[in-house]
């Protein structure tokens, strides 16, 4: 959103035990990321490429083109985070159960690839909300089983550098999609519907790429001999039994229950990256023709920022990495709220990525450290449920603060709750960190 080698040197004149390697690795060399990793990495690359070409032109879309006021912006943003948080349960448990991690991530991103034409059809509040819940409904199905196939995949010591690719690689895609977006703006009459049009073929592509190159069931990597602190008591010695208590029973454990709180606490004090960037247009007074680029500066500081965080998590503590984000978010909100220097928009941008880049994958690389794997994809969707339904309210919440008080106090008011909520997660301090 990577890793120090913990291996010992052995004594003189003693044979040293064979270490476990990752899939396709030989003793000796660092572990190759698995076809698992690689493979999805291709499909989120594809899938994010159709997303950002409909996410960089929507907000504009919705409040210039159609008129909607920032609380109704709000009421969709937040329908487009919170409904896919309420099937998220249901695809990371059902993968778990019946072992179709597969099935559920194709079936997530073929109903996504079906919503991008019919925001062809979408010109009223109502039938635009229904497209994107079920966008958001894809998603949620897809989420869970897919980091659940990079989990076990991945070897516990390497899971934050396989993220960290695996988010690299989807966010290659969010560095194409604005630009294509930008371009088709320009170049056709119907802006807006083209932008729908190319953006449905591209999905279906993801999709095609998923069934025709991502293994149904991975092989499961080992820990490397002597690694510690990497999730490995998760793994073994757990009740095989795959049901949705025992996977919400997994909240009882202290590790993901305080993870999971910190992830609930930060996400309710998170501006949604449409407000961002609505913000950043009106603290800069940049043109509505550029307004699509926004997403490309978030998108390029989290390209870069994704493996050297997600290896810096892996040395040096997820936690740490994960609550550093926030205060570069922290950071580039105090910006915003400074005024329109000429150097705003690369800073706030900037910053912006690197939150994501050091929270997105680094929050399920932790996560995962806590979740046994017969519960891999249940017990992430319940990090992941709880933070998406905490933007949810977020947005809920900083859209009715704009109409009610204006951007600025409503900014203010969000960056006092994000330093707290930094402070408390500062003292929930999980035993494995």
């Amino acid at each position: 959103m990577y890793v120090a080698d913990s291996r010992g040197t052995p004594a003189p004149a003693v044979t040293p035990e064979p270490q476990a390697v990752a899939p396709g690795t030989s003793p000796g060399r660092r572990a190759a990321l698995a076809p698992t990793v690689l493979a999805l990495g291709t499909v989120s690359l594809i899938t994010d490429i159709s997303s950002e070409m409909v996410a960089a032109v929507l907000p504009l879309y919705l409040v210039a083109g159609l008129g909607l006021s920032p609380l109704g912006f709000g009421l969709l943003d937040g329908l487009y985070n919170g409904v896919g948080a309420l099937v998220r349960l249901a695809g990371g448990h059902l993968g778990d159960r019946f072992g179709r991690h597969k099935a559920l991530a194709g079936i997530g991103y073929a109903l996504s690839a079906l919503c991008k034409p019919l925001l062809l059809l979408a010109h009223t509040l109502p039938a635009i909300g229904a497209v994107l819940a079920l966008d958001r409904t894809g998603k949620g199905l897809r989420t869970a089983p897919r980091d659940a196939l990079i989990s076990l995949a991945a070897a516990p010591e390497h899971r934050g550098r396989a993220f960290g690719v695996h988010r690299a690689m989807d966010t290659a895609g969010a560095l194409i999609g604005p630009v294509l977006a930008f371009l088709i703006l320009r170049g056709a009459a119907d802006g807006y519907d083209a932008v729908f049009t190319v953006s449905a073929c591209v999905a279906a592509l993801g999709v095609l790429v998923l069934v025709l190159f991502v293994p149904g069931r991975p092989a499961r990597a080992r820990p490397a001999a002597g690694a510690e602190g990497t999730g490995g008591a998760a793994d073994a010695g757990t009740d095989d039994r795959v049901s949705l208590s025992a996977s919400l029973g997994l909240l009882r454990g202290r590790d993901l229950r305080r993870t999971g709180l910190c992830a609930l606490l930060l996400g309710l004090c998170t501006v949604s990256d449409g407000f961002v960037f609505l913000l950043l247009q009106r603290a800069t007074g940049i043109a509505d023709r550029w307004f699509a680029l926004l997403p490309l500066g978030t998108a390029a500081a989290f390209f870069l920022l994704a493996l050297p965080l997600g290896r810096l998590a892996d040395r040096i503590g997820r936690r740490r990495v994960f609550l550093g984000g926030h205060l570069a978010l922290l950071l580039a909100y105090g910006l915003l709220l400074t005024g329109g220097h000429l150097w705003l928009p690369y800073a706030v941008l900037v910053l912006h990525g690197g939150f994501y880049a050091a929270t997105d994958g680094v929050l399920m690389a932790a996560a995962a450290a806590a979740v046994p794997e017969e519960h891999r994809g249940g017990g992430l969707a319940l990090v992941q449920t709880g933070q998406a339904l905490a933007r949810f309210a977020a947005a809920l919440g900083f859209g009715a603060a704009w109409t009610f008080w204006g951007p600025r106090p409503a900014l203010a008011v969000a960056a006092l709750l994000l330093a707290a909520a930094v402070g408390v997660c500062v003292r929930l301090r999980p035993a494995a960190d």
